[in-house]
C-alpha cells in the first residue's frame, strides 16, 4: 500500500469524515487518495482558516479536528492557527507535506522547517523519516492530541515518503513512554480540599475552559448546587455553568463584570478549575486577594500554581475530580455570602453612552440571545465584539460559545463557525465579529457559500480597531489614537452581494428584532451589519 493511501486509511480508522485544507505540490499524492475516499474535503481560502475551521469542528463535535497544507508557505500559514488551538487546548492533527527527504536542509523551493517552527505550539510533532512508521505515528498523534490536556499534533511528511510502499497495519493501542496523563485526583489532596472547604465562609468556584474540555458542566452544576457555592468563569469558561443557575455570578477578568471581580476579591477560598489563571482573567494578576486560600485543579501539572501561589494543588481531569468532590462534600451555609453577591449584582450594569444614530451592541446581543434557539452555537472573534458577546450572550450549555481566548487571534470566528456548522448541521450557528476581524478572513465567505449552509454573521462595524483604541486610551492617554482607523472600509453589503450572500445594514435598535428573525430563519447565510459608535467601550 502506498503511504499516501495509508494516510487516508489512518484517518478512516480514527473515524475522520471531514478535513479542512489547501492543496499544493508537496501533498498531491495525499489529495489523490482523498479524491478516492469518502472523507469530505473543505477547501478554505487560506491555510490559517483550515486550522481555525478544524478547531471549530473539534470544539463542536468533541472529536479531533484535521487540517492539511502543503510545504513551505502552506505550512507556515498554519502556524497561527496551530498556536491558537494550542493556547485554547483544542485537539487537532495537522498534516503537512514536505519537500523530498533528500532535499531537506538545502533551501529548495517551498522548504520550511515546520517541525522546528511549531515546536513551541504543539503537544508533539513528527518529521516522518521511516515510511513504515506511518500507522504508528498517526495512532500516537490522535492519542496525544485528544488525551490529557488536549492540543495540536503536527505530522510533516516528505513528498518522496508519500510515494513509498508499506505493509499497512493500524495499531489497536498506544504506549508512549513518559506520557501518562493523570485523570483521577490524589485522594489525600481531595481530603485536604474538602477540609478547607468546610471551614470556608465565602467560597467561590472559578470555572475555566478545562470544564468544557472534560465535558464536566453537569458535574460542576451538581457540585455547586450540592455544596451551595457560587461560580464565576473566565472567558474560556463561558457555558461551564448555565447562566440561569442560582449560583451563577458572571465573567471575571480585565473585561469581566465588575461585580464578579468584586466577588473574587471578597472570597476567602477560591477553587480554580481548568483555568490557566492568566493575566486577562486576573486583571494583570491583581484581582485575587493575597489572603484568599487557593485550590487549583487542572489536568496539566505545569499549569497548577504557575501563575498564582496555590495552597492545595490537585492534578487530574475536572470531570473526575468534581465527581470525587460531589461524593464527599456537604452543603455549606452560604446564605449570607449569596446575599452579599446579589447585592453586588444589583445596579451594576454599565451605562451605554453611544449616540442614538448607532446600534447599541448590548441591546443587539440581548435581542439575539432572546431569539436564538437554546442550542445555537456562537463563535466570537477578537476585539470589542468578543467582549460584548462574552458579557451579554445568554449561554446555558457547554460547547455553545467559541472564541480565541488564549492567543487572541483576529479572523478566527468565521472559519470556526464554518467548522462548527459542518460538525452540527442541524444546529443554528452565529458568527460574531468586527469589521477588522472580517477583513482578516474575508475570503472564507467563499468557503461559506460553497458549503451551502445557513450561518448568521453579526458584523459590528465601527470603522476602526476599537479594542486597540481602548488600549491606547489606557496606556498612552485619552485621545492619543494612531493607526486604528479604517478610512477606506469597503461596502460590506456589496461584498455580501458579490459572494451571493444576503445582507442587511441597520443603524436603529428598533430594527434589530426583525433583522435577526430574518437571518436566523433564512435557508441561506445572512450578514447583519450593525453600525456602532466608534467612541464606545467593550465593557457594556
Amino acid at each position: 500500500m502506498k503511504v499516501s493511501t495509508a494516510i487516508i486509511r489512518c484517518l478512516e480508522k480514527e473515524e475522520i469524515d471531514i478535513v479542512f485544507g489547501y492543496p499544493g505540490g508537496a501533498v498531491v499524492p495525499i489529495y489523490e487518495e482523498l479524491r478516492n475516499s469518502n472523507i469530505k474535503h473543505i477547501l478554505v481560502r487560506q491555510e490559517q482558516a483550515a486550522a481555525h475551521a478544524a478547531s471549530g469542528f473539534a470544539r463542536t463535535s468533541g472529536k479531533t479536528g484535521v487540517c492539511i497544507a502543503t510545504s513551505g508557505p502552506g505550512a507556515t500559514n498554519l502556524i497561527t492557527g496551530i498556536a491558537t488551538a494550542y493556547m485554547d487546548s483544542i485537539p487537532l492533527v495537522v498534516i503537512t507535506g514536505q519537500v523530498n527527504s533528500t532535499a531537506i536542509g538545502r533551501d529548495v523551493f517551498q522548504e520550511a522547517d515546520i517541525v522546528g517552527a511549531t515546536e513551541p505550539f504543539t503537544k508533539h510533532n513528527y518529521l516522518v523519516k521511516d515510511p513504515n512508521r506511518i500507522p504508528e505515528i498517526f495512532k500516537e498523534a490522535f492519542y496525544i492530541a485528544s488525551t490529557g490536556r488536549p492540543g495540536p499534533v503536527l505530522i510533516d511528511i516528505p513528498l518522496d515518503i508519500q510515494k513509498e510502499t508499506i505493509s499497512f497495519s493500524y495499531p489497536d493501542r498506544v504506549n508512549i513512554a513518559g506520557y501518562k496523563p493523570t485523570y483521577i485526583g490524589h485522594t489525600g489532596q481531595i481530603k485536604r480540599a474538602i477540609k478547607k472547604l468546610k471551614s470556608s465562609k465565602r467560597p467561590l468556584i472559578c470555572a475555566g475552559g478545562g470544564i468544557l474540555c472534560s465535558k464536566a458542566s453537569k458535574e460542576l452544576k451538581i457540585f455547586s448546587e450540592k455544596a451551595r457555592i457560587p461560580v464565576v468563569h473566565t472567558l474560556m469558561g463561558i457555558g461551564a455553568l448555565p447562566s440561569d443557575s442560582n449560583y451563577y455570578v458572571g465573567m471575571v477578568g480585565s473585561h469581566g463584570h465588575s461585580f464578579s471581580n468584586k466577588v473574587v476579591d471578597k472570597a476567602d477560598l477560591l477553587i480554580i478549575i481548568g483555568a490557566r489563571v492568566g493575566d486577562r482573567a486576573t486583571a494583570d494578576f491583581k484581582l485575587i486577594n493575597k489572603n484568599t486560600d487557593i485550590i487549583h485543579i487542572d489536568i496539566d501539572p505545569a499549569e497548577v500554581g504557575k501563575n498564582i501561589d496555590t495552597n492545595i494543588p490537585v492534578v487530574g481531569d475536572a470531570k473526575n475530580i468534581l465527581s470525587q468532590f460531589i461524593e464527599k462534600v456537604e452543603p455549606l451555609d452560604t446564605d449570607d455570602w449569596m446575599e452579599i453577591i446579589n447585592s453586588y449584582k444589583k445596579n451594576s450594569m454599565a451605562q451605554y453612552n453611544g449616540k442614538d444614530t448607532f446600534i447599541n451592541p448590548r441591546e443587539a446581543l440581548k435581542t439575539l440571545s432572546s431569539l436564538a434557539d437554546s442550542d445555537t452555537i456562537f463563535t466570537a472573534d477578537v476585539g470589542q465584539n468578543q467582549i460584548w458577546a462574552a458579557r451579554n450572550l445568554e449561554i446555558n450549555d457547554e460547547r455553545k460559545f467559541f472564541t480565541s481566548g488564549g492567543l487572541g487571534t483576529m479572523g478566527y470566528s468565521l472559519p470556526a463557525a464554518i467548522g462548527a456548522k459542518l460538525a452540527a448541521p442541524d444546529k443554528k450557528v452565529v458568527c460574531i465579529l468586527g469589521d477588522g476581524s472580517l477583513q482578516m478572513s474575508l475570503g472564507e465567505l467563499a468557503t461559506l457559500c460553497e458549503i451551502d449552509q445557513n450561518i448568521t454573521i453579526l458584523l459590528f462595524n465601527n470603522n476602526r480597531l476599537g479594542m486597540v483604541r481602548e488600549l491606547q486610551d489606557n496606556l498612552i492617554g485619552k485621545g492619543k489614537y494612531f493607526g486604528i482607523d479604517f478610512t477606506a472600509n469597503p461596502d460590506f453589503m456589496k461584498i455580501a452581494d458579490a459572494y451571493g450572500l444576503k445582507g442587511m445594514r441597520i443603524t436603529s435598535n428598533d430594527k434589530l428584532k426583525t433583522a435577526f428573525k430574518t437571518a436566523l430563519n433564512s435557508n441561506n447565510s445572512y450578514i447583519i451589519e450593525c453600525m456602532v459608535d466608534p467612541s464606545i467601550f467593550s465593557t457594556l
